[in-house]
This record gives C-alpha cells, sequence and structure tokens, in this order.
C-alpha cells in the first residue's frame, strides 16, 4: 500500500522471499520463530505442521490468558472478534525440510501494517499481546521461554508416536 518514499521514510526495507504467506512485516516487538525440520522424520505433511505451530502459538497464548483460535480460510493464530490476526505464518519446505517459519506479535509498533496488505488478507484487522492484554501483558523474553518450552513439548510429543 505504501509507496517506496514512505517505507523508506518509516525506516522499512523490502525482502523477497521464497517462502509462502505473502507480504508481512518484521520488527521489534515480534518473536520470529524458523524452525528447521525435516517432516518426513517427525511423520507430518505440509498442512499438518502448519497446523502443529497453529496448536504451539495457541498454547503460548493461553499459557498468557489470551484465547487464540484457527480461521479456517486463513492459516495463522486469529484472536477476538471480529477476528484479528496475532501470528503469521510464512512457511517453505524444500525436500520435506522446513525454512522460514512465524512470527507472534507481542508488543510491535501495529502501525507498520497499516502500510501493507498483511497476508493478503484485505480487510483482516492484526493486535499485539499488549493490544489484547494491555498492562497485563508479558514481557518478549517471558512469552519467548513459554513458546521454546511448548514447541520442546511438541517436538519431544511428536518424536515419542514416531517411535
Amino acid at each position: 500500500l505504501a509507496s517506496d518514499a514512505q517505507l523508506e521514510a518509516r525506516g522499512v526495507e523490502v525482502q523477497a522471499t521464497d517462502r509462502g504467506g505473502d507480504i508481512t512485516w518484521h520488527g521489534p516487538g515480534q518473536i520470529v520463530m524458523y524452525p528447521i525440520l525435516d517432516l518426513n522424520r517427525l511423520g507430518l505433511r505440509l498442512h499438518g505442521y502448519l497446523r502443529w505451530l497453529e496448536e504451539i502459538i495457541i498454547q503460548t497464548l493461553s499459557h498468557h490468558g489470551i484465547e487464540g483460535r484457527r480461521d479456517p480460510d486463513a492459516t495463522g493464530v486469529w484472536v477476538g472478534t471480529p477476528s484479528r490476526k496475532i501470528c503469521a505464518f510464512g512457511v517453505r519446505v524444500s525436500r520435506w525440510v522446513t525454512m522460514h517459519g512465524l512470527a507472534l506479535n507481542v508488543d510491535p509498533d501495529l502501525s507498520f501494517f497499516d502500510l501493507i496488505v498483511p497476508c493478503g488478507l484485505a480487510g483482516r484487522g492484526v493486535t499485539s499481546m499488549s493490544q489484547e492484554l494491555g498492562e497485563q501483558a508479558p514481557a518478549p523474553d517471558q512469552v519467548l521461554e513459554v513458546l521454546q518450552q511448548k514447541f520442546r513439548e511438541a517436538l519431544m510429543e511428536t518424536i515419542q508416536e514416531r517411535d
């Protein structure tokens, strides 16, 4: 939506990628996670992997008092009514090894999303944990700690199911 001059004025640098998910913004206040996993070893295919990642984020949000959910029409994790995206996904898989990943909005400047059509989804809102929880919002390092724990638990469970 923004011109090159507007992007430059805001300090935004555009980077082309080879992952799915259309356009997004990454910046301070987000937790960006790019797992590199062999989906064959985990017994997952692309859609299963995306649902697996969504579940990890839903559990992380739940730990902090936010009810996250899936949207059958759009990958990611959503909250509230009307639904607003709190976590975006953009994944690439090559030879069943994952690249790229997700961005969880903990406390970013959400005005940057006004410069784009996030994930190519016109008319859909974006939110953050701090916007949803106000003063009760956890610090990014607290969220990261829980996210890492939930990811480890999900990974161990998936590996054990394969054995």
